[in-house]
């Protein structure tokens, strides 16, 4: 088993707002900007996407961003319908390694909105890997049967593009869209001095310090260590 912690969601770089945090613990995954080839190709919107409080997502920018944003298409993945999962930039071609039953983690920068609460990152959700490849070696079947619902193989245009460094990853009904995000990061410094999100002490109990580097704010993949695998999954499974 392998157990990977990957940055998802809308941010301030991509999409220039934290997705909103309630006072309950809740929160709404908003996915980032679709910006394939300068314009986007996904039908879905922020202004007629609902999340899960039923309402549409445009409604949670600011509302002197709002007109801009209400037609943005956006990049729906992962995806936690069928959970599916994509990506061709080679910070993420390892993700195409992963063996079945490891898990891959997602957390994203939440903001209070209901209650005042500083930006901080959170675990939203996670996969158990039911399979994992680059997408050009799976069978028009397997693509058609496993992630019909993936932003980068429902669009044909992107399929194309991308399809020879696309990393694929299918979760198995294991895998979920948390209730209630769970924190992991505490404020700490760069080497400069400025702020930073680091992965809090108490979760380098459970998911190790990566080797010093424990910077999670704009990270790419990061690989628990086997000595701490056993922790992470008993700690991610307990997640609702």
């Amino acid at each position: 088993m392998q157990v990977v912690l990957l940055r998802v969601g809308i941010d301030t770089g991509s999409g220039g707002i934290h997705g909103p945090l309630f006072a309950d613990g809740s929160f709404e995954y908003i996915p980032i900007p679709d910006g394939f080839k300068g314009m986007g190709v996904d039908k879905r919107t922020y202004g007629n996407t609902l999340g899960r409080k039923g309402i549409e997502l445009v409604n949670y920018f600011p509302e002197s961003r709002r007109e801009r944003v209400l037609g943005q298409p956006i990049h729906f993945d992962p995806e936690f319908e069928t959970f599916t999962y994509g990506d061709p930039t080679s910070p993420k071609a390892k993700l195409r390694e992963l063996g079945e039953g490891s898990l891959l983690v997602f957390y994203a920068g939440l903001k209070g909105w209901d209650f005042e609460c500083s930006p901080a990152l959170y675990i939203i959700g996670y996969f158990e890997v039911a399979r994992a490849g680059v997408a050009a070696s799976f069978s028009r079947t397997e693509l058609d049967g496993m992630f019909q619902n993936n932003f980068h193989v429902k669009h044909a245009a992107v399929f194309q593009d991308q399809k020879d460094r696309l990393a694929l990853i299918k979760g198995t009904a294991k895998s979920r869209l948390l209730k209630k995000a769970i924190r992991i990061s505490s404020v700490g410094t760069d080497k400069n001095g400025r702020p930073l999100q680091r992965l809090a002490p108490e979760m380098q109990l459970i998911f190790g310090g990566f080797g010093g580097n424990t910077s999670i704010q704009r990270s790419p993949p990061r690989w628990v260590s086997r000595e701490f695998t056993e922790s992470a999954a008993r700690f991610v499974f307990s997640l609702r």
